[in-house]
């Protein structure tokens, strides 16, 4: 039999359950009241998250970073695409990229010193390359005076040979000129000797060289007036001893002017027989024979005593 707190000991289980009607929630009819409280709440959220959260209308500052390697990295080789399949297998994902390690102060110095002398061999190197360019230059200028001036030596050089040759010319021409000269006036003179001789009616043979009509030699006295006129026109003050003589041939022309003195017969003085052939061209003209004939060519002895 049930007790009056509603405890059954035969059904213990069903004698502490709770009746329906104590868990049921009340009913309210206000309805004005819960939408108040409802939008009280959401205007508390609000003024909650106004307040939590800090607004900010200034631009954020830009942030440089610079990146350091110990070592110089590579860069791995692009993979392969893999062959074409029956199914397109999904590419797996990479792998998340490590940070680069930061260096420390010690080896920023260092490598900022690396670069540094780096920078500082390069820019030696381009002085050597600039002061080398600058030597070859100046070489090059050398070696074109040089070559200017071997040029030029050697224009002066065969610019004298040509005026030397040019000058030898001129003077073979002129000595032609002169032996030409000389061997018209020979012709002329013994083309006159010939024709005087032809006027006196010579009788010698072609070879002679008189202009008398025959042979004939000169009159005892004759040549003592020969001596006689001649030695004061030789110029030898020095009296020498064994009294010189000389022998020489004198050829006239028909007037008896002198045209030549060669010496025959030397007196062993060249001094002596220069002054009587120079006494002999100085006397210029010959007086004839007794008979009024000019022995050409004739022979003159001179003595000094």
């Amino acid at each position: 039999m049930a007790s009056a707190s509603g405890f059954d000991p035969r059904h213990p289980l069903k004698s502490l359950a709770i009746p329906r009607d104590a868990l049921r929630p009340p009913s309210s009819d206000n309805r004005r009241l819960g939408m108040g409280l409802s939008l009280l709440a959401h205007v508390g959220l609000i003024v909650a998250l106004a307040v939590g959260v800090q607004w900010r209308t200034a631009d954020p500052e830009g942030v440089s970073a610079e990146l350091w390697a110990a070592v110089p990295q590579v860069a791995a080789p692009r993979a392969e695409p893999p062959p074409p399949a029956d199914e397109p297998t999904p590419a797996p994902p990479p792998p998340p990229r490590a940070a680069p390690p930061q260096p420390s102060p010690a080896e920023r110095e260092a490598e900022i010193a690396i670069e540094k002398a780096r920078q500082q061999k390069l820019d030696k190197q381009r002085q050597e390359e600039q002061a080398e360019r600058e030597r070859e230059k100046k070489q090059r200028e050398v070696e074109r005076r040089e070559a200017e001036k071997r040029e030029a030596e050697k224009e002066r050089q065969e610019r004298e040979r040509a005026e030397a040759k040019q000058r030898e010319q001129q003077k073979q021409e002129q000595q032609r000129k002169e032996q030409a000269a000389a061997a018209a006036r020979e012709k002329a003179r013994q083309d006159q000797l010939r024709r005087m001789s032809e006027q006196l009616g010579g009788t010698g043979d072609a070879s002679s060289t008189g202009t008398a009509a025959r042979s004939a030699g000169p009159s005892a006295s004759y040549a003592g007036r020969l001596a006689a006129l001649i030695r004061p026109n030789v110029n030898h003050p020095i009296l020498l001893p064994g009294n010189p003589t000389t022998e020489v041939t004198v050829t006239l022309s028909p007037s008896g002017d002198i045209l030549s003195a060669k010496v025959a017969r030397s007196s062993g003085t060249p001094e002596w027989d220069q002054a009587v052939v120079n006494g002999i061209i100085r006397t210029g003209k010959l007086p004839r024979d007794e008979n009024g004939k000019l022995y050409s060519p004739m022979t003159v002895t001179i003595r000094q005593n």
